[in-house]
Order: C-alpha cells, then structure tokens, then sequence
C-alpha cells in the first residue's frame, strides 16, 4: 500500500516548485554525481573509458541501493512509513509528466509556437529549432508515451521488487542513461554500461506500459505487436507503438539530435498527430495512470 499512497500523493502534489528551491529534486543530486564522474573518469583510450563507465555504473548501483537500505532500516515504524510515503513520491513523475506535456499542449492551442517549442525542449532530446507546429504535437506525444515507462511504469515495478532500493537504483541508473548514454564519440564507451543497464530496467516495465496504454486506449494492440520493435531503442517502442495504436495515427520516423540527422522507422498507420491528438494521448495517459493504480491496489490486496 505504501507504493499506492505514494502514486496517489505524488499525482495530487508532485515535487513542489517552493520546496524544489529549497531541497533539489534527488534526481539532480544524482546529475551531478554523474557530472563528476565523467569529468574524472571519460578519458583514455576507448578500452580504459568502457571500464569506467562500467565502474560508474556499480557507484550508481552500490550507493543509492545502500542509501535506500538504510531509509528502509530507519523509517520501520508508523511515523517512518509516512516519510517513506514522501520520499517514494520523488521518484516518480506522473503529475510532472502531465504539467510539462500541457505547458507543450497548451501554447499549441493559442498559436503560440516559440512558446510550445521552449516547453518542448524541456522534455525531448531532439533539436526543436526546427520543427514547426505538428512535428511538435508529434514529438511531445512520443515522449509521453516513452516516459510514461520511465517516469511511472518503470519505478513503480522496481519499488515493488525491492522497495526504496530498487526504486534508487533505477532512478541513478535512467539518469545515467539520459546523461551519458548516447552514441556520439564522447560517450559511445564511457555511457555504454549505462545504456545496457538501462535497457535491462526497463525490459518488462516497458511491455508492461504498452500493455496498460493499448487497455487505456483501445486499438493499440495490433500496432504494438507489429512495430513494437522497430525502435531503436529495445523499450520505447512498445509504449509509443502502442500510443500510435490507441491515437490512430503514425510516429517515429527520423529527427535531428545535436545538429545530426537520424533516421528512424516509423510506427502506426494514419496521420501525423495534431494538436487535437496530443489532447487526446493525455487522457488516454491519464486513464493508463488510474489503470497502474488499480493494478498496484489489487496486488496490495492479493499479498
């Protein structure tokens, strides 16, 4: 029941802008921990930065699984459970994937396209200099579909699997990925491990996130059993293929990162999504995000 409370809490409250100025969000704490290792650690040859992004890997694993340990240890009776309660909040993200997706939505919605397009860049890894009103509507689309896995699915299935460390650890390890596991020449060595790693957390929370949205948004089967693996990526298809199962339309196909142009296939049949489609993929997250609830609550109850 602690993780439930925690997925009610966090969805009513997020993580406070107030309190944010005060005590940074965890995960910014682990971006600089990040930071500093590969300051020190990527350089040499491509051999010696592949062992340091393995052993950057182990910090990420060892530290935060010792730091939840401990929590765990400490906050064992009623008034601790409450704390915990809090603490499970920070990592997850379902009202501030929400927030950050409308202030996308929103600016759409009044024409207003620098607007949109800044609010994009806080959420996508593409160059948005460049896309015009649509290809934001799409982008914005395929990255709620993608971090409804990697900012709900994902941590909640590791804090059920092994509480406040395992919901650390894949915290370090997804930040570690989204800061050092690219494929550009800095990092193609130093970010490998962590790109592994993190492709081996989101396995099954993954296919466990396109599940819920084809139920949340029927019509998603089909397409994501079919283009699923089309992505790069062995995880982000199976939640956006489904999303472009649910919306009727087509996403994926190739973007510009850093300046480089890369291509990718594309996924879903129909239309690109509009503005009206991103409405829509936000209730259809909505309802996938009650659809875990009721999910966590029956196997509380089963256990």
């Amino acid at each position: 029941m602690i993780l439930l409370a925690a997925l009610i809490l966090e969805a009513m409250i997020g993580y406070p802008d107030n309190l944010h100025r005060k005590i940074p969000h965890p995960v910014t704490w682990i971006g600089r921990l990040i930071s500093g290792m590969d300051r020190r650690w990527n350089t040499g040859s491509a051999a010696v930065r592949r062992r340091s992004g393995i052993g950057t890997v182990l910090v990420l694993i060892l530290l935060p699984a010792a730091a939840g340990f401990l929590l765990e240890a400490v906050l064992t009776r009623w008034p601790g459970m409450v704390i915990l309660i809090i603490i499970a909040t920070t990592g997850l993200a379902q009202r501030s994937l929400y927030s950050h997706v409308r202030n996308v939505l929103n600016p759409l919605h009044q024409g207003d396209v620098p607007g949109a397009r800044q609010a994009l860049s806080m959420i996508v890894g593409r160059d948005t200099e460049r896309l015009d009103e649509q290809a934001m509507a799409s982008a914005a689309t395929e990255s709620l579909a993608e971090s409804f896995c990697d900012g709900i699915v994902a941590p909640a299935f590791w804090f059920l699997i092994a509480g406040l460390p395992g919901l650390f650890v894949f915290k370090a390890i997804s930040t570690a990925d989204s800061q050092i596991g690219h494929l550009d020449t800095r990092y193609r060595d130093f970010g490998w491990a962590a790109a592994r790693a993190d492709d081996a957390m989101n396995y099954i929370p993954a296919r466990m996130a396109g599940f819920l949205i084809c139920i949340a948004g029927p019509g998603g089967w089909r397409v994501m059993f079919r283009d699923a693996r089309k992505h790069l990526s062995p995880n982000a298809g199976w939640s956006e293929a489904a999303m472009a199962g649910a919306l009727s339309v087509e996403m994926g196909g190739g973007a510009f990162y850093d300046g480089d142009w890369i291509e990718r296939e594309n996924l879903g049949d129909g239309p690109r999504p509009q503005t009206r489609e991103l409405a829509d993929a936000l209730r259809v997250y909505l309802r996938a995000c009650l659809l875990l609830w009721i999910l966590i609550g029956v196997l509380a109850w089963l256990l």
